[in-house]
Formats: structure tokens, C-alpha cells, sequence
């Protein structure tokens, strides 16, 4: 794999990455209401996640997965499914106070967090159609593994990235409301964005072959 091929890859994979979905929703909304190492912290998760479905699409289940209308829809109504339940608990969710954000953050469950991040990675299939889509165009036939572990790591890292500045933002964000009595707009947006990236996944089609 040669640098002139990562030099095109990182630009081109860092616009997925920095793509506002349902899991930049999550890091946002974490950094606003815990703070960045929260949310940083929540997010290895995710990385997980896609960890696991970039080693799906090596091996070529992730063509499968564009073949079969069956797999695909079980995973995008499940997914779509986990989004509109995350996103009405959300609404639901009594907002912290802000008096008491030190006490909630040392009481706050970082395995429910982590688990959201999980969740929401793994239940979108087109997560694994990017990998088997965009990955392709980079790679070199003749050291197949090794240019897709590349990839692979700098998609991760990039992520990482995506991941700390979208924190950060959100945690300038909860800033910014600083004096309120509570963060109940979050609860609010978040919620609401998290249905309705719900209602597109429902609606997504299965790419043809």
C-alpha cells in the first residue's frame, strides 16, 4: 500500500467519520452533560463495534450482508428499532441538576453509557456497507490483509478524533448553558434527533449489488 494511497484515504474517511449520525449524537450529548473523558470513555465501545464489523466485512460477510435483503433488513429494523426506544428514554430522562453534575457524574453508570454507544455502532448495517464499499477503493490486491488492517486502524483512530471534537463541542455546549437549573433541552433534542435517525435507518433500502 503505497503513501499516495493513504494521503487520499485519510481526507476521504475523515469526512465519514466527522458525518453527524446517531453515534456523534451520543458524544455530543455526553460531552455536554459529563464532560469529554465521559463521553471519550463511553465511545471505546463504539470502537469496538466497528472494530468487529471491519473484521466481518475482511473476511466478506459484509458482502453477504449487501446480497441478503433478509440479513439486512433484520439488522436495519433492529437497529432503527434500539434508536427510537434510546431516544423516547432520553425525553423521558429527568434532566441533572446542575448544582448536583460532580455527584451525578461519580454515580453515572459507565457500562450503560458504554453499552448505548455499542448498541447504536452495531445496529446500523450501514456502518458495515461503508467498510465493504469504501474500503475496497483503496486497497492493494496483492497484500489484501495487510492494506485492510491499515485502513482499518485509521479509520479507528480517525474516529477517535471525530469522536473528541465532537465532545468537545458538546462540552463548550453545556458551558454555554451554564446557570440554568437543569439541561432538560438536552433531553429534549437528543431525544427527538434520536427518533428521527431512527425513522431514516427504518427507512433505508438495501444497496444493489
Amino acid at each position: 500500500m503505497s503513501l499516495h494511497t493513504i494521503l487520499w484515504f485519510i481526507p476521504a474517511c475523515f469526512a465519514l467519520n466527522m458525518a453527524f449520525g446517531p453515534n456523534n449524537l451520543l458524544a455530543l450529548t455526553n460531552g455536554m452533560r459529563w464532560g469529554v473523558g465521559v463521553a471519550l470513555a463511553a465511545s471505546m465501545a463504539r470502537l469496538a463495534a466497528f472494530a468487529i464489523m471491519i473484521v466481518i466485512t475482511a473476511v466478506g460477510l459484509g458482502a453477504l450482508l449487501i446480497a441478503s435483503e433478509i440479513a439486512f433488513s433484520a439488522i436495519k429494523w433492529a437497529g432503527a428499532a434500539y434508536l427510537v426506544w434510546l431516544g423516547i428514554k432520553i425525553l423521558r430522562a429527568g434532566a441533572p441538576q446542575i448544582e448536583r453534575a460532580a455527584e451525578i457524574r461519580t454515580a453515572l453508570s459507565m457500562k450503560k453509557l458504554a453499552q448505548q454507544e455499542f448498541w447504536v455502532a452495531i445496529g446500523n448495517p450501514k456502518a458495515i456497507l461503508i467498510f465493504t464499499a469504501f474500503f475496497p477503493q483503496f486497497l492493494d490486491a496483492a497484500n489484501y490483509a495487510l492494506s485492510f488492517t491499515v485502513l482499518g486502524v485509521i479509520f479507528l483512530v480517525l474516529e477517535v478524533i471525530a469522536i473528541t471534537l465532537y465532545a468537545i463541542a458538546g462540552r463548550r455546549l453545556g458551558r454555554f448553558a451554564k446557570g440554568k437549573s437543569s439541561f432538560g433541552w438536552v433531553n429534549r433534542v437528543s431525544g427527538s434527533m434520536m427518533i428521527a435517525f431512527g425513522a431514516m435507518l427504518a427507512l433505508a433500502q438495501r444497496p444493489s449489488m
